[in-house]
């Protein structure tokens, strides 16, 4: 069978990253996760059996490995989790091959490593119609349970996972541990954040929020100010067919601590833009022309189709939007936390430009889409039965970050004369919640007007790390300091901070110094870093935990614990810590 033209790689034109700051494909979404989620084998045809037998035997021959990326796990509930892992079922079926034959994959969970009590199994059967990707919804398991799983196809078995379900929705925790990343490079250096993360016993669950793989080719968006490759994409040009997402995906998930960190985890993801392509919104994108790369909801269904392929997460299709797919959704964790995770590349506006204080400040426009809001401001409540802490999984900042350091109302009263400067002042970086102030104000007027407590928004994109509230009127906060909640946002992986791209280290003391002096909302700002976060939810307080690694450019570099910051529970505060959360390893305190 050949393949069809969506599979095939289409020639990109070159492109980089040059600021700091269609329909889905069908049966590919959640219902079309579940596969014989019983105890028994799933039925399957005698035809396919007997081409399992002769997939065996030629594998054994061939000597290759079957589960060459690993296994992972995703969106706990408390009776149910996402297992994923991808077959190569001939040497040479390799992600995005369109290549290799139907096979037949063997699964298990267990409550003890060894695997002496299985209590779910069953069989899954895929092809190169999904990439050879197996994605398995398995219901029927206990509340706040530690288990274990693993895969067999072709005569091997593949590595052996960790996963945990949720609490039940009315259990009272003590506490909730969440690891936090986002914006992993692969050509900018090695994922020591995700070996900190794995090398970790004490995590109930890891965050990824957004920008898990990027798009470009070799030679663009690397390592310094001049682009380096620590090591180069594949296939080695901008990511635009099906088959160059699924292979891009595939390259990723060779990563020796990636392949731990999914192993020892359930993680909670969503995406940004580079999972497509850079700034993209509703109708295109930034790196997306048309002329050259096709139309944009095709591209867009693309790189949504392998990533649903390709991540363990569920997808919903609903008619109502647009594309067919919905990544926005909800997880609770007991009385202590509910998850509300964004989505906000899909509905999004296109970006305005940086001085164009009319369309920043344009009720008409929006970062979330109509429907979207809708259900955060349903999410973010204080009603009866809602958990404590109202977290926000959010791939872009909310928090303002201006250079006006004016009050609102000489802010107005510029933007009366001149039209050009928004009401919240003049941003930085409008690909954010700045370029979108009405969609924030909505937000903020509904946790002010609700008297909502207890909101965490945590956030990725910028490569920085941040700790900041959440002013009602960002040029006032300076005299009421009047704060919503509370927005902690985790550096890079990997992707270029500002002393990475401007190869000026000397030169961000004095940027961090003009936004902190601008923005007295912004109460911790790091533009050097790279690393990963640790947050802790107890009822009292949340901290979160900032890790560094060392260069990135080194497989085995060294991880050290940063800073640490705290807000206590209703007090819509941070402050900072001392000490690193308990538990955290000796050697990287």
């Amino acid at each position: 069978m050949t393949t069809s033209a969506d599979d095939q790689s289409q020639p990109a034109r070159p492109s980089r990253r040059t600021v700091l700051s269609g329909a889905a494909a069908t049966g590919l979404t959640a219902s079309a996760l579940t596969a014989s989620t019983g105890t028994g084998p799933a039925t399957a045809a005698t035809s396919t059996h007997q081409t399992q037998d002769a997939d065996e035997a030629a594998a054994r021959r061939a000597g290759h490995r079957v589960f060459r990326h690993g296994v992972a796990s995703g969106d706990p509930l408390p009776d149910a989790v996402v297992l994923w892992t991808r077959v190569t079922p001939t040497r040479e079926a390799s992600p995005g091959s369109g290549i290799g034959p139907r096979t037949t994959v063997g699964w298990q969970v267990a409550a003890d490593r060894a695997f002496t009590r299985v209590v779910r199994r069953g069989r899954f059967t895929t092809g190169r119609g999904r990439d050879h990707t197996v994605k398995i919804d398995v219901t029927g398991l206990a509340p706040a349970t530690t288990y274990y799983y693993r895969f067999t196809a072709l005569g091997q078995t593949s590595r052996t996972g960790r996963t945990r379900t949720a609490p039940s929705h009315d259990a009272a925790l003590a506490s909730l541990r969440v690891g936090m990343v986002s914006c992993a490079n692969w050509q900018a250096g090695y994922f020591a954040a995700y070996r900190g993360l794995a090398d970790r016993d004490d995590l109930d669950l890891v965050l990824h929020l957004g920008d898990y793989l990027y798009e470009y080719g070799p030679g663009e968006y690397g390592y310094g100010p001049d682009d380096v490759d620590i090591r180069s994409h594949e296939p080695a040009h901008e990511m635009v067919g099906l088959a160059d997402y699924r292979r891009r995906h595939g390259q990723y998930k060779t990563d020796r601590d990636l392949q731990r960190a999914h192993a020892r985890h359930p993680w909670v993801v969503t995406w940004d833009d580079h999972e497509t392509t850079n700034d993209a919104y509703d109708d295109g994108a930034e790196n997306h022309q048309p002329d050259t790369e096709g139309d944009w909801p095709t591209r867009r269904a693309r790189a949504h189709r392998a990533y649903d392929e390709w991540m363990p997460v569920r997808m919903a299709g609903t008619a109502d939007l647009r594309d067919g797919s919905r990544l926005f959704r909800r997880l609770r964790f007991g009385t202590l936390a509910q998850l509300n995770m964004l989505d906000l590349r899909t509905y999004r506006s296109q970006q305005p430009g940086l001085t164009d204080g009319a369309a920043i400040d344009d009720p008409d426009r929006t970062i979330t889409g109509a429907q979207q809001m809708a259900w955060l401001k349903d999410s973010l409540t204080n009603d009866a039965g809602t958990p404590q802490w109202k977290v926000v999984g959010n791939p872009v900042m909310i928090a303002p970050v201006t250079f006006a350091g004016l009050p609102s109302r000489v802010t107005r009263a510029v933007d009366d004369v001149t039209g050009l400067l928004p009401d919240d002042g003049q941003p930085y970086n409008v690909d954010q919640w700045d370029g979108y102030t009405a969609d924030r104000r909505e937000v903020f007027a509904h946790l002010q007007d609700e008297g909502v407590t207890d909101v965490l928004f945590l956030t990725g994109d910028i490569h920085s790390g941040w700790a900041c509230e959440l002013p009602v009127e960002a040029g006032d906060y300076a005299v009421t300091r009047e704060s919503v909640g509370v927005e902690l946002v985790c550096a890079s992986v990997t992707s270029g901070n500002l002393k990475d791209i401007t190869g000026a280290p000397e030169a961000t003391p004095a940027v961090e110094a003009a936004i902190l002096a601008n923005n007295p909302h912004v109460k911790h700002l790091d533009f050097d870093n790279h690393g990963f976060c640790v947050l802790e939810l107890t009822p009292e307080r949340a901290q979160c935990d900032w890790f560094v690694i060392g260069d990135r450019a080194e497989v085995d570099t060294p991880i050290t614990w940063s800073v640490s910051w705290t807000t206590e529970a209703s007090s819509n505060r941070v402050t900072r810590a001392a000490a690193p959360l308990a538990g955290t390893p000796e050697e990287v305190r």
